[in-house]
């Protein structure tokens, strides 16, 4: 496999919705793995954990759930209506991909989820009083972040997979009936799920990729001074 550079893979690795059924070999999968755990997480709890799905009759039961959710992220994304950064064009093949992708999601050779048990949090009586006394925004702090230490790692998987060749996808469409697949795949109560990334040997091509302009979205000292560099 070719090396691409970092910066080649960050601006073309596009969300691969269609994937071919061909297996992944599993040094590969290691490899993705392997390359995911050298993110960073919070207080280097490491708290995070990745179940790979391969077996065909859970892959089509994982599926069937992803298309549950997915009915209604598309109720969703009807009310909501076009982004004004995308033409008709770009909105109309995001929703032909992604109802793709609802209903084959059981196809693909492997689907990763990203889990993360709950974060550690010390007894109340623990803290400090000036701290004890503010427990609830404290807690509320806690789930706050918790992406913090488990999307890095996610972001290393896209990543990886663009570097081997490899198509992949970020949904967390699944997140909305959970508890259907935690109980499909015995995932335990303190854990939870954070994505479900299909991956295999990509259909479409690789990037490049369209954004709005950095002057739109970055800001220069103060909110609203847009970023001129």
């Amino acid at each position: 496999m070719p090396q691409i550079g970092l910066f080649e893979a960050i601006y073309s690795a596009r969300s691969i919705r269609r994937l071919k059924p061909d297996p992944v070999p599993e040094e590969l999968i290691t490899q993705i793995l392997d390359a995911a755990i050298r993110a960073p997480s919070g207080g280097n709890a490491q708290s995070w954990a990745f179940l790979v799905v391969r077996d065909p009759d859970l892959r089509q039961k994982l599926g069937a759930i992803y298309r549950k959710a997915s009915d209604i992220a598309d109720a969703v994304y009807a009310a909501r209506g076009r982004p004004a950064h995308l033409t008709e064009r770009q909105f109309a093949h995001m929703m032909t991909a992604g109802a793709h992708l609802w209903e084959h999601m059981g196809d693909a050779p492997l689907l990763l989820i990203p889990c993360a048990r709950r974060p550690a949090l010390p007894p109340r009586e623990a803290l400090p009083p000036d701290i004890a006394t503010r427990w609830s925004d404290e807690v509320a702090y806690a789930d706050r972040i918790r992406g913090a230490s488990i999307y890095p790692a996610v972001q290393n998987i896209i990543l990886a997979c663009r570097a081997l060749g490899l198509g992949t996808v970020i949904t967390t469409n699944p997140i909305r009936c959970e508890d259907e697949v935690k109980a499909l795949l015995g995932i335990p109560e303190d854990v939870a799920t954070f994505a479900l990334m299909p991956i295999g040997w990509p259909i479409d091509k690789f990037g490049p990729l369209t954004r709005r302009p950095l002057a739109e979205i970055a800001h220069a000292d103060r909110w609203g001074t847009p970023w001129s560099g």
